[in-house]
């Protein structure tokens, strides 16, 4: 089965999202995938809140004269903008956009709020739904007209140093959250064509799919001056002159969703990260006639002692065994614990690892918090090492290719499924060579110690 029919199969049969809404490129959450989302976002709440962010909510309508203010940056999106042009029967006497980005809203408050050097830094983030008139095809999860879940963050500094440092906090913090999830990725410096419009540079990451497409699932930016000149966001410095703000902004949205599914999952369903999975035991006792008291007894003793330190879910339903295995392996829950008759005399339970598809047996007294919470981080690790391997048998080098043969050997790489990197060559690094190629030229990345020009087909 191809990659992007299984996807959608299993964003079906998984219960993760409902493409049956009457809207092209919307779609609903339902409660499995939106505890996946919460359980992530969770995570990069935690990773921004330790990092002195500050949580907040701005309004999903944008006047346009605001998002007009900054001509280079709305260029990039004015083909994609949702207009509201009414009030109930009245034509508005502005029309207002259905966010397609924050950048105008969010900066003319911060106009409001930042005066003098001790109102900076200042970090904020929040977690919203965007609205961009998506034409291409659309996408469950990757490319959506109503983008359910964006969270984005936006700093402002005092210093062209400080906020070069921020660009390099907010890597660590997307660093941190794709390690969390066992997402490996590509980090590349955007071409100048690329770019976030209205930035200094833009710096991306990518994972790779089973197909050996790459997908943009977070981007850092360092806006400079750009737009606290355009917004007239000047302070008071410390020695009593007056500068505009250095800014930053950085974004992460469903797409990291897909990527869960994507990169972990396999033929027999969805495999789920421990930190994010719905839930992360499925305890199943295995009931024969006249012997179902005891074992339910043992069950429900074990669930109400693990369920206060683990998600754990004790399966009860009057259906056959095997129905219920495959119905948690295919939600992809990391263990399955099994408890029958036999194993009740011999005081052990089955454990079933979904990221091994292995089983063994342990002793009831040693199934403790303590060695679940052990056991899930092995998988954790496993997990990422299975899905780094699988990332670099995308990956293919060119080093040392005579000119009239690399264009041909990065064309043939890709059509291999393959994301093509080549030591990095300026004559090379333009659009030009892009379009020549088939495939995006994604940017300069460091891969092992050295410097290439990374290029792949993407979503």
């Amino acid at each position: 089965m191809e990659f992007s029919e299984w996807y959608n199969e299993i964003l079906e049969t998984a219960k993760i999202y409902d493409l049956r809404y009457p809207i092209k490129g919307c779609g609903v959450y339902l409660p499995y995938g939106f505890k996946i989302r919460r359980y992530s976002f969770e995570i990069l709440r935690d990773l921004l809140d330790s990092t002195k962010h500050d949580e907040t909510l701005f309004p999903m309508l944008i006047p346009e004269t605001l998002l007009a203010k900054e001509g280079e940056h709305i260029k990039g999106f004015e083909d994609e903008v949702f207009w509201v042009t009414h009030g109930g029967k009245n034509e508005l006497d502005v029309r207002l956009a259905l966010r397609p980005t924050s950048e105008t809203a969010i900066y003319y408050m911060m106009k409001q709020w930042l005066k003098v050097h001790t109102d900076l830094p200042f970090k904020i983030y929040q977690t919203v739904n965007t609205f961009r008139y998506e034409t291409k095809h659309t996408r469950p999860l990757i490319r959506l007209r109503e983008i359910m879940t964006f969270n984005e963050a936006h700093t402002a500094h005092s210093t062209k140093e400080e906020c070069e440092a921020q660009v390099k906090e907010g890597m660590y913090v997307y660093s941190s959250f794709f390690e969390a999830l066992s997402i490996p990725v590509l980090i590349s410096k955007r071409p100048e064509w690329d770019k976030f419009p209205g930035a200094e540079y833009t710096t991306a990451y990518d994972t790779i799919y089973p197909d050996g497409k790459t997908m943009q699932i977070g981007t850092v930016h360092n806006l400079g001056q750009h737009f606290a000149t355009t917004f007239d966001l000047e302070f008071e410095t410390a020695d009593g002159e007056k500068d505009y703000a250095y800014q930053t902004c950085y974004g992460i949205s469903d797409r990291v969703i897909a990527s869960i599914i994507a990169i972990h999952g396999d033929k027999n369903g969805l495999l789920i990260p421990p930190k994010v999975a719905p839930v992360q035991i499925a305890m199943i006792p295995l009931l024969f006639k006249g012997k179902e008291e005891k074992v339910l007894e043992k069950a429900n003793e074990i669930y109400d002692k693990l369920k206060k330190f683990v998600r754990i879910e004790l399966d009860t339903r009057d259906i056959r065994p095997g129905r219920k295995f495959n119905d948690w392996e295919l939600k992809g829950v990391p263990l399955r614990i099994e408890l029958g008759p036999r194993d009740l005399e011999n005081g052990k339970v089955m454990i079933f690892r979904r990221d091994k598809n292995e089983k063994f047996d342990i002793a009831i007294e040693d199934l403790t918090a303590e060695y679940l919470a052990e056991l899930m981080e092995t998988i954790h690790k496993d997990m990422a090492e299975k899905a780094y391997k699988a990332f670099l048998g995308h990956i293919e080098i060119l080093e040392a290719v005579e000119s009239n043969l690399l264009l041909e050997n990065i064309k043939e790489a890709i059509n291999n499924r393959k994301v093509v990197l080549i030591p990095f060559n300026e004559e090379l690094y333009n659009e030009e060579f892009e379009e020549e190629t088939g495939a995006s030229i994604l940017g300069e990345c460091e891969f092992e110690g050295n410097k290439y020009i990374s290029i792949a087909k993407t979503y």
